[in-house]
């Protein structure tokens, strides 16, 4: 009788000490538990918080892109009138000067507008306007739109004529900014050689569009960073071609919004190609209903 009462006492003993470890067990996990909802709070308000600069900093590049290019349509304009001799015949010299000013006004009219694109794709105040469109158009419309900025005689931008690729349903002026930024870069990063834009139909039902130079290629330390907002490529002719490094990361992120990605490759000394693949069918039939 004396052994069933240790073993009863035991027994009791090993459930009182059971219960205290449950107990301190719960006590830990209502300690942890409010930790973590402290956390989510604390995240909740950073993530509010960026929000709120992302939206100002977006307000920021639209207001200020907007009030630039009111000034800078002015000293295009003056230069235009300047340059075209209607007030009298300019020397040498002065044409040259003003030839420097309509130049920086373009580049800096180029900041502006790249300024204001990433507004607006920061805010998701992007429209795309999808349509059918033939491939031939779109490369007749760039190669117009080269010609007369293709002021080095050793170097030949070739549009290959696209075999076998359908027409594409997608917004065509976007796919074209996307192009005039690869072929733009090909052309100032290429001093010697050639710059070719061709179109291929793939076998997942996808075009891939290639912008191929014989440049001075991109050095591999930078390939991880090259379509990073405000990244330059670092090298002699960077320093005497000015840009606000944006154009790569507009491109990027447009080919997104039409369903579509961007990809590289180079080699330093070699040259680049860079490519947007987009789907060659709309996602549904919904998308080609009015």
């Amino acid at each position: 009788m004396a052994d069933v009462d240790v073993s009863i006492e035991s027994l009791q003993i090993a459930l009182a000490e059971r219960d205290a470890e449950l107990e301190a067990l719960r006590a830990e996990l209502e300690e942890t538990n409010r930790g973590v909802v402290a956390l989510y709070g604390e995240l909740d308000a950073q993530a509010d918080q960026l929000r709120q600069a992302t939206e100002l900093k977006s307000r920021f590049l639209a207001y200020m892109s907007h009030e630039f290019r009111t000034p800078i349509a002015s000293f295009q304009s003056l230069t235009r009138l300047l340059l075209s001799h209607a007030d009298g015949p300019l020397t040498p010299e002065q044409e040259k000067q003003i030839r420097f000013i309509s130049d920086t006004a373009g580049e800096f009219s180029d900041m502006v507008n790249d300024l204001l694109d990433l507004a607006k794709v920061e805010a998701g105040r992007v429209d795309v306007n999808a349509a059918w469109f033939e491939m031939v158009d779109l490369f007749s419309a760039l190669r117009g739109m080269f010609r007369p900025v293709l002021v080095n005689p050793e170097v030949n931008l070739i549009f290959e004529e696209p075999q076998g690729v359908p027409r594409l349903f997608t917004d065509d002026r976007k796919l074209s900014q996307i192009l005039r930024n690869f072929i733009s870069n090909a052309l100032k990063f290429t001093v010697q050689g050639e710059v070719r834009v061709s179109a291929v139909l793939n076998d997942d039902a996808t075009i891939t569009f290639a912008v191929s130079d014989t440049g001075i290629g991109i050095a591999p330390e930078a390939h991880g960073s090259i379509f990073h907002d405000f990244v330059q490529v670092d090298s002699p002719l960077q320093k005497r071609l000015r840009g606000t490094g944006l154009g790569l990361s507009l491109s990027k992120r447009i080919a997104q919004l039409l369903g579509g990605s961007v990809g590289f490759s180079s080699d330093q000394g070699k040259g680049s190609v860079f490519w947007v693949t987009l789907p060659a069918e709309p996602p549904s039939e919904a998308a080609t209903a009015p």
